[in-house]
């Protein structure tokens, strides 16, 4: 599977509310499907499970079977590599751009605009 179809299904994942609420909910600790379908009183547990089903084929989620239990985790690397490709680079130049305007307002070579 190439990288772009990686990045392709992690962006499906997240374009769902349901799928950004299961993954907050997972932030802190795993959880089993039970307890994830228990979030979503208005979903019927079928349509919390194909929520999961996208988000497993994302890899943003880790599902272990224990016992009767299956046991969802937060796989945080997808989200990690969208951010180190996309969100990493821009605040860095964002940065560098208010940095260049900061010095050159205290240089003097931009005048301050005069508040009427």
């Amino acid at each position: 599977m190439s990288t772009s179809d990686i990045y392709d299904r992690v962006f499906k994942a997240l374009a769902s509310k349901v799928r950004r609420q299961i993954l907050d909910d997972l932030r802190d600790q795993p959880l089993t499907t039970g307890a994830l379908c228990a979030h979503f009183p208005d979903l019927n547990r079928c349509t919390v499970m194909q929520h999961l089903q996208v988000l497993v084929k994302a890899d943003l989620i880790i599902p272990q079977q224990k016992g009767r239990e299956r046991w969802n985790h937060l796989n945080p690397l997808p989200i990690h590599a969208i951010h180190e490709r996309w969100i990493g680079p821009h605040a860095a130049n964002a940065v560098e751009r208010l940095d260049t305007l900061k010095t050159q307002l205290e240089k003097g070579s931009i005048k301050r605009p005069v508040k009427a």
